[in-house]
């Protein structure tokens, strides 16, 4: 069995948003959604569905990211 990055689809009020793809990620997209679909045991209707988590999870693994984002969360040095 494959140990896919990418879990289960949360159901989610979305926000849209059109973008074009390139059509090689967008087959890779077709393909990787038919791989989680066979391992999850659940259809995943369409392929656009996973391009949020895909970038929710490369964001949340992004170290450099994550400590940019908590640096202007929490600015240091300011009035106390």
């Amino acid at each position: 069995m494959t140990k896919l990055k990418l879990g289960a689809i949360e159901d989610d009020k979305p926000i849209k948003i059109t973008h074009e793809l390139p059509a090689s990620v967008h087959r890779d997209l077709v393909a990787y959604s038919e791989i989680l679909a066979q391992e999850s045991g659940q259809p995943i209707g369409e392929p656009a569905k996973l391009i949020a988590p895909m970038l929710a999870r490369f964001m949340a693994a992004d170290r450099s990211f994550r400590k940019a984002r908590r640096a202007r969360q929490h600015p240091s040095g300011g009035e106390g």
